[in-house]
């Protein structure tokens, strides 16, 4: 029979255990600079890092309202590389 002391313990390991004690969507990019192929304005977009390594959808810019097709891969690190196309191209 396991005491608490050791139950403390194996708690205390698995935390331990895990490879940088944080999620993996705390180190992963939430936001991306991008420039709209219509209008070619910068605009800043929120990415979702909960939604995948690799993401492929439609935003409209906010500066022109044009549809573009985003695709969002990300790196072991987090690190998003995003690539935004207009729509009628895609």
């Amino acid at each position: 029979m396991i005491d608490d002391n050791e139950l403390d313990d194996l708690d205390h390991d698995e935390v331990e255990g895990e490879e940088d004690g944080r999620d993996d969507d705390e180190a992963a990019d939430t936001e991306a600079m991008v420039m709209c192929p219509y209008c070619w304005a910068s605009v800043e977009i929120t990415l979702d890092p909960g939604s995948g390594n690799a993401q492929e959808y439609v935003e409209d810019c906010e500066v022109c309202c044009q549809p573009w097709q985003l695709n969002v891969h990300y790196d072991e690190d987090g690190r998003a590389d995003v690539v935004v196309t207009a729509l009628d191209e895609a």
